[in-house]
């Protein structure tokens, strides 16, 4: 059968919990202060990165917008030069065509003259031929 002694089951008790003290200092604490020290780096950590991410998310928008208006100024700078150019392009082609309207004025103007001259020419050149012939068919 089984005896339990007193004196024996004191000893064992007293051993049970010196070794638990023991234990205690220079085991569990060390390790629950590691462990709280390793939770409190990785909340640090996770707490830094959502810090981290909330400034990236603001930063893309922060960009999509300055571009966003970087396009539109853009957009406003192009069709600003683009309504110079057309304005400018009318207005070469107006002074271009008037130009040369002013050419064709002086070309035909010029030619009238010329023609004139040409007719006041040959109507000496015919009365002188005329009296040529008429003299050439007399003598005949």
């Amino acid at each position: 059968m089984l005896d339990i002694h007193l004196k024996w089951l004191l000893v064992l008790i007293a051993n049970f919990l010196g070794l638990i003290y023991i234990l205690n200092i220079i085991l569990y604490k060390p390790l629950l202060k590691v462990f709280k020290e390793r939770q409190d780096t990785v909340k640090t950590s996770l707490d830094a990165a959502k810090e981290m991410n909330s400034r990236k998310d603001d930063g893309i928008v922060k960009m999509n917008s300055e571009l966003a208006s970087a396009r539109s100024q853009a957009k406003e700078v192009f069709e600003t030069m683009r309504a110079e150019g057309m304005a400018r392009q009318k207005e070469v082609v107006s002074s271009s065509e008037a130009e040369a309207a002013d050419m064709l004025q002086s070309a035909r103007q010029e030619l009238r003259t010329e023609a004139e001259r040409a007719r006041k020419a040959l109507r000496a050149d015919v009365e002188k031929f005329s009296d040529e012939i008429v003299r050439k068919l007399v003598k005949a």
